[in-house]
């Protein structure tokens, strides 16, 4: 079970250093262009990556179970997708 957690926490670091690496890539070309949707974009990337965080964090210091933290990642993901998917509709 400890190599699992081990797993886990490793798997969580490597998004929170994907997931920020692209929320600022996405922020640093809003300011460069001005483009609104690259902003929503960069906020999109920044929800599922503080849900993957979140629930990483809620499971190992405040004993959430697997299915509601399960649950509540998929929320954050659904949520930021769902935002990803209107920055890609956005007008000028």
């Amino acid at each position: 079970m400890n190599s699992v957690i081990t797993a886990i926490a490793a798997v969580k670091l490597i998004i929170l250093l994907l997931g920020g690496g692209i929320t600022y890539i996405a922020f640093k070309a809003y300011r460069r262009t001005g483009e609104h949707s690259l902003r929503v974009l960069g906020v999109g990337f920044g929800i599922i990556t503080f849900g993957a965080i979140l629930t990483g964090v809620a499971n190992q210091f405040f004993s959430v179970g697997l299915a509601l933290g399960v649950l509540i990642n998929s929320l954050f993901v659904a949520l930021g997708l769902a935002v990803i998917m209107y920055s890609l509709y956005i007008q000028r």
